[in-house]
């Protein structure tokens, strides 16, 4: 996910699921067989090098759950400052947690 404008939708109209280390917004897209995801590493997090440490983790994450994602769905994680110590073990865990949850919400959601 690339446009500030998915990033926007999917925050606003989708559904979130937060964890210790991150927060997961979920919409689902119908008619789409995509998978997008975008992350969110404010400034809070830490400097630069923090960031994009905790920036490459997420995607590493990501990549590694991408066939648990549904077909469909937009999906952005927005990293919260404990993300900064966090092992990639915990953030992974939060990942999946988080997403699951977020993801049976928005699923929910289209089927009312």
């Amino acid at each position: 996910m690339r446009r500030s404008e998915d990033f926007a939708q999917t925050i606003r109209r989708g559904t979130r699921a937060g964890r210790d280390t991150l927060v997961v917004h979920c919409r689902r897209v119908e008619g789409s067989a995509e998978r997008r995801v975008g992350l969110v590493v404010a400034k809070t997090v830490g400097n630069a090098v923090v960031r994009n440490r905790v920036r490459r983790r997420l995607r590493a994450v990501v990549v590694e759950q991408v066939e648990v994602v549904p077909p469909g769905t937009d999906l952005v994680l927005r990293a919260l400052p404990p993300a900064r110590e966090a092992s990639y073990g915990l953030l992974r865990d939060d990942y999946v947690s988080a997403m699951s949850s977020a993801v049976r919400r928005a699923s929910a959601r289209t089927r009312a």
